[in-house]
């Protein structure tokens, strides 16, 4: 059986955020694409997007705090600042750590700052499908184990060079479901998102993962960073992804 794939969509500004709330959205990610695939936007604004949410609604509010490098006390105040700015989740990209054992002790650190300030946050252990193309980057079947191992709650891959090429231009849908699969038996949930279009919406219903995150798909011009998120394109999204 499949489950409703929940909808991530990261706005950079509070006039995007206030579309992505109307949109009813599951996931609001604060981010900042001007400083990379999981570029970290300001505490102020995270605080301003998470008081638009209405208290009754089911809407989260999701932060990111960076590409990070191999520096677990800098990941730990960064994630509890988003923390305390108001963030239900947080994301940290593993850009530094060159293995298992170094990706583990970031998150671990992230997970037990978050964790002792407020244990219902959800942390997200992000890998890159790209990762062939980084100078440090790890395979993506080791981000469930690092996420397990730390106690994220979500494996998450993106890509990390934002061009023309997304996720499945690096993986098959054999091999996502082969991340899902070790993500679900370590108790986790997975997210996806990359560059993803709406030609990949059928491959992304295979898969089946808990949620997907977008941005340049519903942005004007299909362009992150200086296209504006449109509502139409949103609930142009949504009709395709849950026809």
């Amino acid at each position: 059986m499949t489950n409703k794939i929940k909808l991530l969509i990261s706005p950079k500004t509070i006039e995007e955020a206030k579309i992505v709330i109307l949109a009813n959205v599951d996931f609001i990610d604060c981010k900042n694409p001007e400083e990379g695939s999981l570029g970290a936007n300001f505490p102020w604004i995270i605080k301003e997007m998470k008081n638009l949410i209405p208290t009754d609604s089911s809407q989260l509010l999701s932060a990111t705090i960076g590409d990070f490098p191999n520096l677990p006390g800098s990941a730990s105040l960064a994630a509890l600042g988003a923390a305390v700015s108001g963030a239900d989740i947080i994301k940290v990209g593993l850009k530094g750590p060159n293995n298992i054992e170094e990706g583990v002790k970031l998150m671990k650190c992230v997970v037990k700052a978050v964790k002792n300030y407020n244990k219902d946050i959800m942390v997200v252990t992000a890998g890159y499908a790209d990762y062939s193309r980084m100078d440090t980057g790890l395979d993506f079947l080791s981000i469930p184990t690092i996420a397990a191992k730390s106690g994220a709650d979500v494996a998450m891959l993106d890509t990390y060079i934002k061009d023309k090429n997304g996720l499945f231009d690096f993986l098959n849908v054999n091999q996502l479901i082969e991340f899902k699969d070790k993500a679900n038996q370590l108790k986790l949930k997975v997210a996806l998102a990359g560059n993803l279009k709406k030609n990949v919406l059928p491959k992304i219903r295979k898969v089946n993962p808990d949620i997907i995150g977008v941005r340049s798909m519903v942005c004007e011009g299909y362009d992150r960073n200086q296209g504006s998120i449109r509502l139409d394109l949103i609930e142009n999204l949504k009709s395709h992804l849950y026809k």
